[in-house]
């Protein structure tokens, strides 16, 4: 039995030196790297635009807004998903540590929350009063994240299926 449990315990402390807690001031270390590499950006690119900075969900949070930005949001947001992994990398090279910081553009992502956050709530309660479950459209990680928030919000449970890039969502009623 002690063997077991220090089986535990060093399992538990393996997985705590992989994924460390980030203190707030290392996050907004992360989001001052991260702003000046996406201002660099703009101004290579020669694109005006306010990139506001926050700390949200234990992550940094970036938001650029202003200018016409549009097209740095590609379609489905498929240009913004490669900003976001650059300016992560960046942060990463400048600190040495992984960067889970999310990046949104021309209000996409704010946008798509709600949008998702609406489908959640509609699907959990044709769930309910079906009682059957429901197979969402494939979707991002980002996406599934916040259908699984909402489905867990709402006393429902869910889970992610299949493989990138066809990996979806299922809810199941209650």
């Amino acid at each position: 039995m002690a063997k077991a449990k220090a089986e535990v315990v060093e399992k538990v402390e393996e997985v705590a030196e992989t994924k460390p807690v980030k203190g707030v001031a290392k996050l907004e270390e992360e989001g001052d790297i991260a702003a000046d590499y996406l201002e660099a950006l703009l101004d290579i690119a020669d694109l005006d635009g306010d990139i506001d900075i926050d700390v949200e969900n234990d992550r940094a949070s970036l938001a650029i807004v202003g200018g016409k930005l549009n097209h740095l949001v590609g379609r489905e947001g498929e240009v913004l998903d490669a900003i976001q992994e650059l300016t992560r990398l960046a942060v990463q090279t400048a600190t040495g540590d992984r960067s889970r910081l999310m990046l949104d553009i021309d209000n996409f992502r704010a946008n798509r929350r709600k949008e998702l956050t609406k489908l959640a709530n509609e699907m959990a309660e044709e769930a309910k009063t079906t009682g059957a479950s429901i197979k969402l459209a494939p979707m991002n990680a980002f996406e599934r994240k916040i259908i699984h928030d909402t489905i867990q919000e709402l006393g429902l449970s869910s889970e992610s299926d299949g493989e990138d890039p066809n990996r979806y969502v299922v809810i199941y009623p209650a």
